[in-house]
């Protein structure tokens, strides 16, 4: 009897244990954020294709898309889409204020304290959301801001 389970056990593993190899624990879409100082998008996913944008702009935030090999295709906060090669992204969560000159508050409500304020453009680290605000930390100044006025929650 525990030989014919020792035999059924290996069997099992031996079926399910590539499959589980071969799938990709993260889910899509999900953000990232460029981890260089220049990084360059691609048409497709291939260092032999043309370069559509080159961005030099460290931490900017973009959404992953597709997966093909090495290749990640991406969305830039502007909504133009490419492929960029893994390696140039990070899994730091960061995120670029739109729209207007938004507040970054003491507490994550309406009602408290301004401590800073962000311009339309300026990237930061998120480090904690809930309840529809995020924590956001531009180079050291840190405020709660609402999940709305930013892009790569």
């Amino acid at each position: 009897m525990t030989s014919r389970l020792i035999l059924a056990t290996a069997a099992l593993i031996a079926v399910v244990g590539p499959a589980a190899a071969q799938s990709d624990p993260v889910k899509l879409p999900y953000w990232a954020s460029i981890s260089v100082d220049e990084a360059r998008m691609r048409k497709g996913p291939s260092q032999d294709v043309p370069v559509m944008w080159e961005y030099r702009r460290r931490d900017l935030p973009v959404k992953v898309i597709a997966r093909h090999e090495n290749w990640r295709k991406v969305e830039d906060p502007d909504g133009t889409q490419g492929w960029m090669a893994a390696r140039l992204l990070s899994r730091t969560r960061t995120a670029i204020v739109t729209g207007e000159i938004r507040p970054l508050r003491e507490a994550a409500s309406a009602a408290a304290a301004v401590s800073y304020r962000a311009e339309p453009g300026v990237v930061g680290r998120i480090t904690d959301c809930a309840s529809g605000w995020c924590l956001f930390d531009v180079k050291g100044r840190r405020g709660w801001v609402q999940i709305d006025h930013i892009w790569g929650d």
